[in-house]
């Protein structure tokens, strides 16, 4: 796989800085947060500092990444799948040869464990697309599975429905909670997809979604029709150095822990013509 990479001046004087360039021609800058830099120095004091390099690079229209050392110690395949995609070279499946339906819930969290980088939760609904076996020339061969009728690659989880009085007519909102990829692809059309499914089965009001900022800006919320309606601040996570497992700082803690922030997070919301709640089967 060919690629350029460069290295840029150190961020705020402390994190690596990396830019990418694929065959493809797709350009990616990396930021590098590695632990004994943030808890060593006083690089946390310049944190919205490093927020505002990565707000020019997406203006310049770069794609712009965060990496923590945790998750590229624990989680690697899938910070490499990520970047991957990011880049262009994924390995692309149309989402119109899949076919999407209603899967359990120990089928999904195993899906997010091993393809989301923040793994499972807790979910009402729960959705996938599934590739038949007549389609899998389009899959590479280390992604056929043997002896298999169908292939799961992507999947979607939603919230059970808040009620809210819009125009004094209740309104569904669920949250869409978790989406991915199998690893080392791009279902092309796939979230999409598994909105489109979801939609006609319980007709919300509205669906909220976030985006996670050290990965996003939520463009491709954007163009399947989301709305962007507020920013969440930096938050606060506890990490255990040596495990290198996060944690929220309610938790108990069993053994010392590292504070670490995360960049905040974009709320969209897409909006759905409402339809009377009676009408729901919420199973």
């Amino acid at each position: 796989m060919d690629m350029q990479c460069d290295r840029q001046p150190l961020l705020v004087s402390y994190f690596h800085v990396l830019h990418v360039r694929s065959v493809q021609q797709s350009a990616l800058t990396i930021v590098l947060i590695d632990l004994d830099t943030w808890t060593n120095t006083n690089a946390q004091e310049h944190w919205s500092e490093c927020i505002r390099f990565v707000e020019t690079e997406r203006g310049l229209g770069r794609n712009c990444v965060f990496i923590w050392e945790d998750f590229w110690i624990r989680k690697r395949r899938i910070v490499e799948s990520r970047l991957l995609a990011l880049l262009g070279c994924a390995h692309r499946i149309p989402a119109r040869l899949t076919a999407a339906r209603r899967i359990d819930k120990e089928a999904a969290n195993a899906f997010l464990e091993q393809n989301h980088l923040n793994g499972a939760v807790m979910a009402k609904y729960k959705y996938g697309l599934f590739l038949p076996a007549r389609y899998f020339r389009v899959l590479s061969e280390a992604l056929t599975p043997a002896g298999s009728g169908e292939l799961l690659v992507a999947v979607a989880t939603f919230s059970y429905p808040r009620i809210f009085n819009k125009d004094t007519q209740p309104l569904r909102s669920h949250e869409l909670i978790r989406s991915a990829s199998l690893l080392n692809t791009n279902v092309v059309g796939g979230l999409d997809k598994l909105l489109q499914a979801f939609i006609r089965d319980k007709m919300p009001g509205d669906i909220m979604t976030y985006a996670d900022m050290e990965w996003s800006a939520g463009k491709s919320y954007a163009r399947l029709g989301f709305e962007k309606i507020s920013r969440t601040a930096p938050e606060t996570i506890c990490l255990d150095p040596v495990a290198m497992e996060r944690s929220n700082p309610s938790a108990s803690q069993s053994s010392p822990r590292v504070n670490i922030r995360n960049m905040g997070s974009i709320k969209f919301v897409k909006t759905i013509t409402p339809i009377p709640i009676q009408h729901i089967n919420e199973h």
